[in-house]
């Protein structure tokens, strides 16, 4: 039995690595907008951004599906959450999980592009951590709220940015409920504020 055993267990490595290789396969898979189009209907988009002309609860679709960059379209979804949630509790539906390859696929249908993102500015983004009150709940190198996890600890979050987009939307209905009692007005971004604050927390610098 024992001159079994290495071969075993080089079998057994075998198997394992090959497992390895088709999950990173399957997570390194392209993003695809005909996907992407199933997923905006699955997870209920598609039941207020309707085409222009047709009457509908939020933007049109042709708002939505335009060239952007994809950080700045993580600022637009974050931007919509509270909205989204309001309409999602009075209709009864609950709020939808989006998986980061999903993420991947819708941000393809609705024409994000990595590309269009400017370089961050990190300055920038250091004031935007504070300027938005992130800090009032999260803490930055152990500086700031402990009501969420310190920010400089979660780097492998914030890229790619479909990545970052699933985690930001599965965090948003606590955010806003945070928020609410918290007193606070829910942070906007807009312009390259996302892709700033994004490149200044993948950095992991020094303590605002």
């Amino acid at each position: 039995m024992k001159s079994w055993c290495p071969w075993a267990s080089l079998l057994l490595g075998a198997v394992l690595c090959g497992a390895v290789l088709v999950r990173g396969a399957i997570a390194q898979a392209p993003a695809d907008a005909e996907r992407g189009r199933a997923v905006f209907t699955e997870k209920h988009c598609a039941r207020c951004h309707v085409p222009g002309g047709l009457p509908g609860v939020g933007p049109a679709l042709e708002k939505l599906r335009t060239p952007q960059g994809a950080y700045e379209l993580t600022g637009r979804l974050w931007n919509h959450a509270p909205a989204m949630f309001t309409v999602l509790k009075q209709e009864g539906i609950d709020w939808p999980a989006i998986s980061a390859a999903e993420m991947a696929d819708l941000m393809a249908y609705l024409q994000a592009d990595p590309k269009g993102d400017p370089a961050p500015d990190l300055s920038k983004g250091r004031m935007t951590l504070i300027s938005k009150g992130c800090l009032k709940c999260h803490s930055f190198r152990r500086e700031g709220g402990r009501l969420g996890p310190d920010l400089a600890e979660r780097r492998a979050d914030y890229a790619p940015a479909s990545t970052w987009a699933a985690t930001m939307w599965g965090h948003t209905p606590r955010m806003a409920a945070a928020a609410i009692q918290q007193g606070m007005m829910f942070p906007r971004f807009t312009g390259d504020e996302m892709v700033n604050l994004l490149g200044f927390l993948r950095t992991g610098a020094g303590a605002p």
